[in-house]
């Protein structure tokens, strides 16, 4: 898919400035209605986006170099500057868009964090509560899960001298923060909690290595945005969740080329799921389960049938808000044991959703500005308390922004045929609204049932494929409304 790049006009520059294009209102650059329909956070927010951009961006061109002169001359310019090297970019974040709540509700519903459930009883919700119970179970896990933040003062970016991603690098943050999740349940197991004490395991310290902020670090920032560019990542610019998808599958392509199998950074096939290459179909998108054998063969450079796998679902799932249709569907993903969370947010300012409390979702918030950490690999005793949150915030499911991303990681065949099913049974129950659903080719279009989605998971045959299920309700109808072109 291609980008829409709308570049800001008090802000474009020449060919050679860092910063190409402006931020969509939609969270990305990828095009849709809602790109079209500016609503006052969204205006908001890419006038500070612009604003936290400049600071890193230098341009040899003489029309930059003009601008430069009067950003000198403009007092409030310095006033932002200030306000975030002070540590108050949060505080804008939140005045812009809203804030978020902090803590848990009064609520006794179980909650759900990336596939574990832990039950609130009424005197644990009013705060009487002891070490063994469900909420500080879940205050653990959620301490242990892994926090990206904004960073400052790392080696510039490519050929640019962008040194921070302050303002524009909040996506990329929580899609490291997705992957980072997937490294932990696969090389640690997901019941893995942080330690309260050092030494810290050799393992969980080399994860935290791989996302240091340096082109030294596999999974950095500095590598993401050179293994995005086809799909219009750019230092200093905005990039939707589809376009952030794509650019994770060309790097874990990229590296594995560069590594055997035995030392792989990222040791698991990454597979973007869409209606086709280019997601540009229109409608749910297809989890192929001939597609997935195919990225996991492809991974294993031949010699395996199937690796462990990320799968990543870029979806938009309304026009300026999320259809009420589809948050239930939402709701459930959370329930899944394969569930590594939502790449999302509020208009212009990505969050990690890790878990949900009924209407309420629990998240990681990249917009910290933190001073640059480049953890080494060996340092048992580093310091790691940057890459940890203990401040619960949660906001309404239905406050996000539609345009937004699902993961999930599947440990091996099994767990990959335990997902489809589930996913299956899910799209089955969604009322005519799914998510995305299971087909085991893109050939043959039928209708699905969960009750035999997996009957034949082994080789294609001609005359037994799993289609997709029509989009619409159940009387067949469709709504071209709901679902955009991701």
């Amino acid at each position: 898919m291609k980008g829409s790049h709308e570049g800001n006009v008090a802000l474009k520059c020449s060919s050679k400035t860092a910063i190409d294009s402006s931020p969509s209102p939609g969270t990305g650059l990828e095009p849709g209605p809602s790109d079209f329909k500016f609503s006052k956070s969204s205006v908001w927010s890419n006038f500070f986006a612009s604003a936290f951009s400049i600071f890193d961006t230098y341009s040899e061109s003489s029309a930059c170099e003009k601008k430069a002169s009067l950003r000198k001359n403009n007092g409030w310019t310095a006033a932002v500057k200030r306000a975030v090297s002070g540590g108050s970019m949060r505080r804008v974040h939140e005045r812009v868009l809203g804030p978020s709540k902090i803590g848990i509700s009064s609520s006794t519903s179980d909650i759900w964090l990336l596939g574990v459930c832990y039950e609130i009883s009424r005197e644990e919700s009013s705060g009487d509560m002891d070490a063994t119970n469900g909420l500080a179970a879940f205050k653990q896990d959620f301490s242990s899960r892994i926090l990206m933040t904004y960073r400052r003062g790392f080696d510039a970016i490519g050929d640019t001298k962008i040194t921070s991603d302050v303002g524009w690098g909040c996506m990329l943050r929580s899609s490291q923060m997705l992957v980072a999740q997937a490294l932990l349940f696969h090389r640690l197991g997901r019941s893995w909690r942080k330690p309260l004490q050092k030494q810290f395991d050799q393992t969980y310290i080399e994860i935290l290595h791989q996302f240091g902020d340096s082109e030294a670090s596999a999974f950095s920032i500095h590598n993401l945005v050179q293994a995005g560019k086809i799909y219009g990542l750019a230092a200093g610019s905005w990039v939707g969740p589809y376009a952030m998808c794509r650019s994770w599958e060309s790097l874990a392509r990229s590296k594995g080329e560069k590594n055997d199998l035995e030392h792989q950074l990222l040791p698991m096939a990454v597979y973007v799921v869409s209606g086709d290459e280019d997601g540009e179909r229109g409608g749910a998108p297809i989890v192929c389960i001939e597609d997935a054998s195919r990225h996991c063969f492809e991974f294993s450079r031949c010699h395996a049938d199937w690796t462990p796998i990320v799968l990543l679902v870029p979806l938009v799932l309304g026009l300026d808000k999320v259809n009420p249709r589809y948050i239930p569907s939402l709701q459930a993903t959370f329930t899944f044991p394969q569930c590594l969370g939502i790449l999302g947010g509020k208009p212009g300012a990505s969050t990690y959703i890790v878990g949900v409390q009924e209407e309420n979702i629990f998240y990681l918030d990249p917009h910290d500005v933190q001073p640059v950490v480049n953890l080494s690999r060996d340092n048992l005793e580093a310091d790691t308390s940057s890459y940890h949150c203990n401040v619960i915030r949660h906001i309404p499911l239905d406050s996000i922004d539609p345009s937004l991303a699902i993961g999930f990681f599947c440990r091996d065949k099994d767990d990959f045929q335990d997902f489809c099913f589930r996913s299956s049974k899910l799209a089955d129950e969604s009322n005519g609204a799914p998510l995305f659903t299971v087909a085991q080719t893109l050939i043959i279009f039928k209708p699905i049932s969960y009750g035999d989605a997996l009957a034949d998971t082994g080789e294609v045959r001609e005359d037994d494929s799993f289609g997709v299920m029509p989009m619409g309700d159940m009387d067949g109808s469709t709504h071209e409304d709901d679902w955009q072109l991701l």
